[in-house]
C-alpha cells in the first residue's frame, strides 16, 4: 500500500513537471485556454462570492467579540481583514476551484481516455498533455488569482457590514486598524497562494483524469478522489506557506 502510494505521488509529481515544460512549448492551445477559462469562472464566481459573504461575517463577529474580551476593539477590522485575505480568501477559492472547476476537469478527461481519445492522440503524434493539460491548469490557475481578488473584496465588505450594523462598531475604527496591521505583502502572499491552489487542483484532477479505473465507474471514482486529494494537499501547503511567510515576513510593527 505504501508502495502504491509513493508510485501514485511520483507519477503526479512528473505529470507537474510535464506540464510546467509543455508550458513553454509551442503551439500553444489558446483557445483552448480560453475556453476552459470561461468555463471554470462561470461555474466558480456565483459560488465564491455568496460564500464569501458567510465567511467574511463568520471572521468578523468571532474577531470582535475576542477583540471585545481583550479590550481592543479599534484592531476588529484589521485582525479581521488580515484573516480573510491571507487565510480565508486562498482556500474559499481553492475549494470552489477543485471541487467545481477541478471535477468537471477530471471527468473530462477521464471520459476521454476511456473511449481511447487520449491513446489516438497519441498514435496522431499529439501530445494529449500539452493539448489538453496545460490550457486546462492555466485556467485553473488565472481564475483562482482572480477569483481571490473578488472573495476578498466581498469578504471584506461582509465583515465590515457584520462589524458595524451587528455589533456596533464604528466605520472610522474599522478602517483605520487596516494601516496598523495590514500591509502590502499580505496582499501578494493571499494571490501567490490562489495560484499555487489553483495549479494544485488542476494538475490533481489532470492526474486523476488520465488515470481512471474500470469503465464509467472509474471516473466517477477518479473525480471524488481528485476533490478529496486535493483537499488534503491544499490544507498541508496551505500551512506551509503560512509558516514560511510569517517567517520571512515580519509582522507590520514588529
Amino acid at each position: 500500500m505504501i508502495t502504491g502510494a509513493l508510485r501514485q505521488t511520483g507519477r503526479l509529481f512528473a505529470l507537474a513537471a510535464e506540464v510546467g515544460r509543455a508550458v513553454f512549448r509551442r503551439p500553444f492551445q489558446f483557445r483552448e485556454f480560453v475556453e476552459q477559462f470561461w468555463f471554470v469562472a462561470s461555474v466558480t464566481i456565483l459560488p465564491a462570492a455568496l460564500v464569501s459573504i458567510p465567511f467574511g461575517a463568520v471572521i468578523a463577529l468571532q474577531v470582535g467579540s475576542l477583540t471585545e474580551q481583550l479590550g481592543a476593539q479599534s484592531f476588529t477590522g484589521g485582525a479581521s481583514v488580515l484573516a480573510v485575505v491571507q487565510q480565508a480568501s486562498p482556500l474559499i477559492v481553492a475549494l470552489l476551484i477543485a471541487g467545481a472547476g477541478g471535477s468537471a476537469i477530471c471527468a473530462d478527461l477521464g471520459s476521454r481516455k476511456i473511449r481511447e481519445e487520449l491513446d489516438a492522440m497519441e498514435v496522431m503524434g499529439v501530445s494529449p498533455v500539452q493539448r489538453l493539460v496545460v490550457p486546462r491548469v492555466l485556467a485553473a490557475m488565472g481564475v483562482a488569482v482572480l477569483l481571490n481578488g473578488l472573495v476578498s473584496v466581498v469578504g471584506i465588505l461582509g465583515g465590515y457590514f457584520f462589524n458595524v450594523i451587528m455589533q456596533g462598531g464604528t466605520p472610522g475604527a474599522y478602517l483605520s486598524s487596516f494601516s496598523a496591521l495590514a500591509q502590502l505583502p499580505d496582499l501578494y502572499i493571499s494571490e501567490l497562494k490562489a495560484l499555487v491552489f489553483g495549479f494544485i487542483a488542476g494538475i490533481v484532477a489532470a492526474y486523476r483524469g488520465l488515470n481512471p479505473r474500470g469503465g464509467p465507474k472509474g471516473v466517477g471514482d477518479a473525480v471524488n478522489q481528485s476533490v478529496v486529494i486535493t483537499f488534503l494537499l491544499l490544507f498541508f501547503v496551505n500551512m506551509v506557506m503560512t509558516a514560511v511567510y510569517l517567517q520571512i515576513v515580519p509582522p507590520k510593527g514588529g
